[in-house]
């Protein structure tokens, strides 16, 4: 049994923001990208620039929530982040909380970034939203630039 908070599916677009939307707030110091991918997708594929690195998987099993099986393959498939609860709570309340900045969550594809945003709202963060085409997205907003 699953302890993960469920999001309507009409309810999902309203929990996301577009690529270029979420870069410009981010410039802009109105918002923070964060990376909510595990650490070895970013080793493997790179990073964006300037985003915090809060691995999804990990924060939900710190929470209690339970890991689908792909979920914990995943997990399992990579090193542990140094990351306990009161790191990580002391980390987004600050960005949510003192600094005011939304809290944009970014994966590979934009789909586990809609789970990190439902799940963030769940726990009393209102300003957490979804990345919508994720770092795939950005990768190619990079390669249309460079030609």
């Amino acid at each position: 049994m699953s302890t993960e908070p469920t999001t309507p599916p009409e309810n999902l677009a309203l929990l996301e923001m577009t690529l270029p939307t979420a870069l410009e707030l981010s410039r802009l110091g109105l918002a923070t990208l964060i990376d909510i991918r595990q650490t070895f997708e970013i080793e493997m594929k790179g990073a964006i620039p300037d985003t915090l690195h809060i691995p999804l998987f990990e924060v939900k099993v710190l929470l209690g929530h339970a890991l689908t099986e792909d979920e914990q393959d995943i997990l399992d498939a990579g090193e542990p982040k140094d990351l306990d609860v009161k790191s990580f709570f002391t980390m987004i309340n600050q960005l949510h909380h003192a600094r005011d900045n939304l809290l944009l969550c970014i994966c590979n594809s934009g789909r586990r970034s809609l789970s990190a945003a439902a799940m963030l709202r769940s726990l009393g963060y209102p300003k957490a939203l979804s990345v919508a085409g994720g770092f795939q997205g950005w990768k190619k907003m990079q390669m249309a630039a460079a030609t």
